[in-house]
């Protein structure tokens, strides 16, 4: 009689055991990488955090950048869909009244009959009524064949227009997907910054902001005479002091930094593009020796930043989330560049 024997368990136990304390890794490894700031965070020094909020903040104000580029692009191709739309509905209206207009001429056509010329000419009481009759026939066979040509130019059009907004249809989704892609990865580098701050005590806080503070200049005026447009934009950046940094926003009540200076230009009559990233093409680019109140100065080596110049080596500009519209020095940012917008 075989006796009863219980299965074998080690291997089972050892690999089950490897398995749980590698997905335990895993999973750890995930969480540290979701969390964006990792175990080791827990142990920086107020200054090191500062640096890794600054950090932060930098690149959600990058993403912030690319956020309006995507919306903007998507703002575009809504209006120029809704204007193809509206295209397309005229045209089909139409084509159907085209449609409808050599439906009845066929018609009319088809129950009238035809009358071979030779017959016509027997039947006819003189040949003047028989050439009249014969011009009237050739005149409506004129007719009904430009009929037939307007309807196949007007089906083309209308299949050209259609694809156009198939096109800027896809167009928008795209912008669209990029956009929501963009605005998560703000709110994850800003839910960041934050969490690193909420690891300090409120006296740390406290004096990170003020030593964050500290380090931009302040001015209550200019040391050069302002004229004309850049006047105008100048004027608007010192009404704006104060108001918040909200990213996305081009005024009245809050800014980034690429809205408040395309806020301020606006009030002075100018249109300037959205982003930091075409604004620095808007306009005449001039170098940092050069600069004059009204002029659009850019920092960082994405060009992810810009300030409004007003003078004595200073900008206007909104700064990051948490710091209102201020005045600060040129010298404060690593420069990337500037413009003079027209």
């Amino acid at each position: 009689m075989a006796s009863h024997r219980k299965p074998k368990q080690r291997s089972l136990t050892s690999s089950t055991a490897r398995a749980a304390a590698l997905l335990a890794l895993t999973g750890a490894a995930s969480a540290t990488l979701l969390d964006g700031t990792g175990v080791a965070e827990n142990r920086l020094t107020p200054a090191q955090v500062k640096a890794k909020v600054d950090e932060y903040q930098r690149q959600a104000e990058e993403a912030t950048e690319r956020y309006n580029g995507a919306k903007d692009k998507a703002d575009q191709a809504r209006e120029a869909l809704d204007a193809l739309r509206d295209q397309a509905a005229r045209r089909t209206t139409r084509l159907n009244t085209a449609r409808n207009a050599l439906g009845a001429f066929a018609t009319a056509q088809y129950r009238s009959g035809t009358i071979a010329p030779a017959l016509q000419l027997a039947l006819s009481s003189s040949p003047g009524q028989y050439l009249q009759r014969a011009s009237l026939a050739e005149r409506a066979g004129s007719r009904q064949a430009a009929l037939i040509a307007s309807v196949g130019r007007q089906e083309r059009k209308l299949r050209q227009v259609r694809g156009e907004a198939a096109d800027r249809l896809a167009a928008l989704r795209a912008s669209q997907t990029a956009a929501a892609h963009h605005k998560r990865t703000v709110q994850q580098r800003l839910a960041a910054a934050d969490r690193l701050l909420d690891r300090l005590t409120l006296a740390q806080r406290q004096r990170l902001l003020a030593a964050r503070d500290g380090d931009e200049a302040h001015a209550d005026g200019t040391g050069s005479p302002i004229t004309g447009r850049a006047a105008r934009a100048v004027s608007y950046a010192y009404a704006a002091l104060g108001k918040p940094y909200v990213w996305g926003a081009t005024g009245p009540h809050g800014y980034d930094c690429s809205g408040l200076t395309q806020a301020a230009w606006r009030a002075a009559g100018v249109a300037l593009p959205r982003t930091t990233y075409t604004q620095i093409n808007a306009g005449r680019r001039v170098t940092r020796d050069q600069l004059a109140p009204g002029d659009l100065v850019f920092f960082y080596s994405g060009v992810s930043h810009v300030g409004l110049y007003i003078g004595d080596g200073r900008i206007i500009h909104a700064p990051r989330p948490g710091a209102p519209v201020r005045v600060a020095s040129v010298a404060d940012m690593p420069f990337a560049g500037a413009a003079r917008p027209a």
